[in-house]
């Protein structure tokens, strides 16, 4: 029986994560939950899985969640004093960091410092922090587990090779719904063009990402961090059908590729039950009935979130911190119908030229660099906090 911490339950990842749970009740056991203000379908989480801890954004909502629970209620918390509580459970071994954003960051350092194993699905923790991250999982002798499907897949084409055979790591990007789309259609697309994914279906911040390709480089540098590789050996390639989950390539000319239908279930049930595996939920994948698997180079031009990330990651230091933070705004700040889809990129740019690198020796100055970030980011796009 493994006992779970799920940082963000609400979110498509959390609930994919309980949907997983719900299929083996004899393997997992939930022991706290988190959320923010999507309050309905946390009360129906805490019925069904009888955590002891729940927590949410403000100290309001955690009043209106007890009045709203009956019988025997968890223990309920809000704000970061509650998610650090949440993500230290001392019978959790397991925490499930699926909090879309920086937000993350502190929890799951929080979880790494208790001895948790980690499930992380929040990439943001390592874009801002990935070397502090790093030298504490190594300090604390507990292991990340990749829940992203393209980190899960490169997980699984490593297995079994040595890691200084690795001639390259290629992530795929679906190419999201702006894959055959002119510059002057994407100076035009709406926020209702941008959320019509065609494979997978996710929050809007990362749907938004996944549009602009800035998702594909955030995980490129996730998987600098993760696997222990230079950028300039991570290559990417937009494969429109999603089904190549990423490859390996390896110095002898072979490629190990993970395949699969796109479905978060699998990634997931992965890192909870690793090294072995379980019905995940996810249906068989038929290769017959595929048309065919193409893959093309992506274009920075119409994308140039992909190649901000590269070179926010070729900067270092508190450039990635800077940014991811310049990133979450300008999404925000379309997603609210304020600017048009090429102003996220373009208001990245100029937020990173404004910044001079420096060194991170703290997760506080990696807080500190993130509001640095989305201060100038506002400043650069004109809006209030």
């Amino acid at each position: 029986m493994k006992n779970l911490t799920i940082l963000g339950s609400t979110g498509s990842i959390g609930v994919s994560t309980l949907e997983v749970v719900a299929a083996h009740p004899d393997k997992f056991r939930v022991v706290a939950l988190t959320a923010g203000s999507n309050l309905e379908l946390l009360q129906q989480q805490i019925e069904t899985f009888k955590p002891d801890l729940v927590s949410v954004l403000t100290a309001e909502k955690a009043k209106t969640l007890s009045r709203s629970l009956s019988g025997k209620k968890p223990q309920i918390m809000h704000g970061v004093e509650g998610l650090i509580a949440a993500a230290t459970a001392p019978e959790s071994n397991m925490v499930v960091a699926a909090i879309v954003g920086a937000a993350g960051l502190i929890p799951t350092a929080a979880a790494i410092m208790a001895g948790k194993d980690v499930a992380l699905a929040n990439k943001e923790t390592l874009v801002t922090a990935g070397h502090l991250i790093m030298k504490m999982v190594r300090d604390k002798g507990v292991r990340l587990y990749p829940v992203d499907s393209e980190h899960c897949a490169v997980f699984q084409s490593m297995a079994g090779h040595r890691c200084e055979d690795i001639a390259r790591v290629i992530l795929t990007a679906s190419g999201g719904p702006f894959l055959n789309w002119g510059l002057e259609q994407l100076r035009n697309a709406t926020v209702a063009d941008a959320l019509n994914h065609p494979n997978w279906s996710m929050g809007k911040k990362i749907t938004v990402d996944s549009a602009s390709m800035m998702n594909k480089g955030l995980e490129v540098i996730e998987a600098r961090w993760l696997f222990d590789i230079p950028v300039e050996r991570i290559a990417v390639n937009v494969h429109p059908q999603s089904i190549v989950h990423s490859m390996v390539e390896y110095i002898d000319g072979s490629v190990m590729a993970q395949l699969g239908v796109p479905d978060m279930k699998g990634p997931i049930a992965y890192a909870l039950t690793y090294p072995c595996r379980v019905a995940s939920g996810v249906k068989a994948l038929d290769l017959t009935a595929l048309s065919g698997l193409t893959f093309l180079k992506p274009d920075t031009d119409r994308f140039p979130a992909l190649r901000l990330a590269y070179e926010a990651s070729n900067a270092g230091e508190s450039m990635p911190a800077v940014m991811n933070a310049a990133n979450e705004i300008a999404v925000e700040t379309f997603l609210a119908g304020k600017i048009g889809f090429m102003a996220i990129a373009e208001s990245i740019e100029k937020v990173m030229n404004l910044h001079t690198p420096h060194d991170l020796h703290s997760i506080e100055e990696v807080l500190e660099a993130d509001r640095w970030g989305r201060r100038t980011a506002r400043e650069v796009l004109g809006v209030m906090e």
